[in-house]
């Protein structure tokens, strides 16, 4: 299959000897070929929440039935999806002309992928590029489906642990709604850290724990049997911080936080790990 311009741009960004097909329009598959690794992958998840991801059905009504049941968990006034987009765009600077290249962590069907680079359009953008990256097979074949974009969306099918770009790569990463779902978040957290350059900007939408000590356990635990991390309060902004990632700022809505910074200038080499 002949590849799109996003997709020969994307290629660029990978580490020397990662090997990439281009099975589907827009997109570059990632995976490691060994059934060792293919059984530790997020796709292949043995939780409840990791095997629903991989569940097609559920691509093709993603934006309209699930992501809004996350909202449910902001309580009362919290921000609609237009909205998160809209803190999406903010946060990571898009309308900067100094934002180029953006990572769209655990993308689903791509709609928030489509709807970033559709906002660097409007501004001073030479070349934007929105890539997203997923690790169910149903959610990118989705993606493919639903974006006409060639020039500026491509999608990665792979594992956001091991994200197959060169260290500094891109100038901006997010994930939203997504993070509360992946094993090894803090790994994720590592490897979105690791590509973004110095100076790029992070933008993260996930879980918190609320209510008094012996509530928030309780919410947690039961999160856990269907595969749910429930984020303490401090959890993401202290390993950020730990991180490298400056300017960090957290906004929380019922059981959802928003949480952006940006990577210090200066050269960091600090491991994440789960506090």
């Amino acid at each position: 299959m002949a590849e799109t311009p996003a997709v020969r741009r994307t290629r660029e960004l990978l580490r020397t000897g990662v090997d990439a097909s281009s099975p589907m329009r827009g997109v570059l598959d990632v995976r490691v070929t060994d059934s060792t690794a293919r059984e530790a992958s997020p796709a292949s998840a043995s939780s409840v929440a990791g095997r629903l991801m991989t569940f097609s059905p559920l691509a093709a009504v993603y934006e309209r039935a699930w992501r809004p049941l996350f909202r449910l968990w902001m309580g009362a006034g919290g921000p609609s999806v237009e909205e998160q987009r809209a803190y999406a765009v903010r946060d990571l600077g898009l309308v900067s002309p100094d934002v180029s290249v953006v990572l769209d962590v655990a993308c689903g069907p791509g709609n928030f992928s489509r709807s970033l680079a559709e906002a660097m359009l409007t501004g001073a953008h030479g070349r934007p590029l929105v890539i997203g990256l997923d690790a169910s097979e149903p959610m990118i074949a989705r993606a493919s489906a639903d974006t006409d974009d060639d020039e500026h969306v491509a999608y990665l099918l792979g594992d956001a642990r091991e994200i197959p770009f060169e260290d500094d790569a891109v100038d901006a990463v997010c994930c939203y709604a997504a993070l509360y779902l992946v094993p090894e978040p803090y790994r994720v957290l590592d490897e979105m850290i690791r590509v973004l350059r110095p100076g790029g900007r992070i933008a993260l939408m996930t879980t918190v724990r609320r209510g008094p000590q012996p509530v928030g356990a309780v919410t947690a635990a039961a999160a856990s049997t269907v595969g749910l991390e429930m984020f303490r309060r401090d959890d993401i902004t202290d390993v950020l911080r730990e991180r490298g990632v400056e300017h960090v700022e957290q906004r929380i809505h019922g059981a959802a936080q928003f949480v952006t910074g940006r990577l210090s200038r200066s050269d960091q080499d600090v491991p994440v790990s789960a506090p």
